[in-house]
């Protein structure tokens, strides 16, 4: 109670006095502040991207629902609005643009990756058997499948015999992620699918793959990615940056699976949200880029 009640009280009253006394005794508004006092990427947009929603003013709280194309005349705006003189202040401009294509772009992003997440995996669409085809033979270049529904799709770990069922929660974007990482990232794909065959620690690896695209959807969704994003991208952030995310997670789960040990593989849900509280935990590191390490890049 005590918490929210300050948080109330900071928000509404205390936050624009100290706002107030801090431009009267530095003769600078806050976004000012936050450049001269911040390093570039994840802690510098981060805390522009606060600052803005909590705003008084609709024009700066209206930045951080631009699109791209209307970036650089919100950000005309807003120097009008806080009267920051272009000519003393020069790289307050571009500086607050790229903070402001950062901000956009997470959102561009999400949507993108929503929309594929929404595309149900078609049997009927040549694309979407072409990109299943694909996977396969990424995997298993030396066995042809016998038939489009055999049981010879539980070798690279799908439920059954027909891998379209498994991808109805993530839709298109599950199977994509997993043709991305099998792709550029061949050899590396290939010895995780061979380690997933374990007697022991065995798991199955497409539908853990899709179960690493749900979570990579999730932290992408509340915001969680933001930091990794901002670090990453001085810019626009692409698709391709989601993919890499998800290849990160490929790797690191089956890492993390291997070093906890499972007694079995009933107790994946535990070990998954345990891995999922390890990576939200890395997240929370401003500096952090959580990247693939030791193998080649695409």
């Amino acid at each position: 109670m005590f918490v929210y009640l300050w948080g109330y009280l900071y928000s509404n009253f205390f936050r624009f006095w100290l706002k107030w006394i801090l431009r009267q005794l530095t003769g600078k508004c806050e976004l000012q502040r936050i450049f001269g006092g911040s390093k570039e990427g994840s802690q510098r947009t981060l805390k522009i991207e606060y600052s803005l929603g909590l705003s008084k003013s609709k024009v700066l709280r209206n930045a951080v629902h631009v699109s791209e194309a209307e970036v650089e005349k919100c950000v005309l705006g807003i120097m009008k609005e806080k009267k920051i003189n272009i000519q003393k202040d020069t790289g307050f401009k571009t500086s607050l643009q790229v903070c402001l294509l950062q901000i956009s772009g997470y959102k561009k992003l999400y949507l993108e990756v929503e929309n594929l997440r929404k595309v149900p995996y078609d049997s009927d669409n040549e694309e979407h058997e072409k990109q299943l085809i694909q996977l396969w033979n990424l995997l298993m270049p030396h066995e042809n499948l016998k038939a489009r529904i055999t049981k010879q799709w539980c070798d690279i770990g799908f439920q059954g015999d027909d891998p379209k069922t498994d991808f109805r929660g993530m839709g298109m974007l599950g199977l994509v992620n997993l043709v991305y990482f099998s792709k550029h990232y061949t050899s590396e794909a290939r010895q995780i699918l061979s380690r997933s065959n374990h007697a022991k620690l065995g798991y199955s690896y497409a539908i853990v793959g899709i179960n690493l695209t749900e979570m990579a959807y999730s932290l992408l969704k509340s915001g969680a990615l933001k930091s990794h994003l901002y670090n990453l991208v001085p810019g626009l952030p692409q698709m391709e940056h989601f993919h890499q995310f998800y290849c990160y997670l490929v790797y690191e789960f089956d890492k993390f699976w291997f070093e906890e040990e499972p007694e079995s593989i009933m107790h994946f849900n535990h070990y998954r949200e345990k891995f999922h509280e390890k990576v939200k935990g890395l997240l929370l590191d401003y500096n952090l880029v959580l990247t693939l390490q030791n193998i080649k890049k695409p």
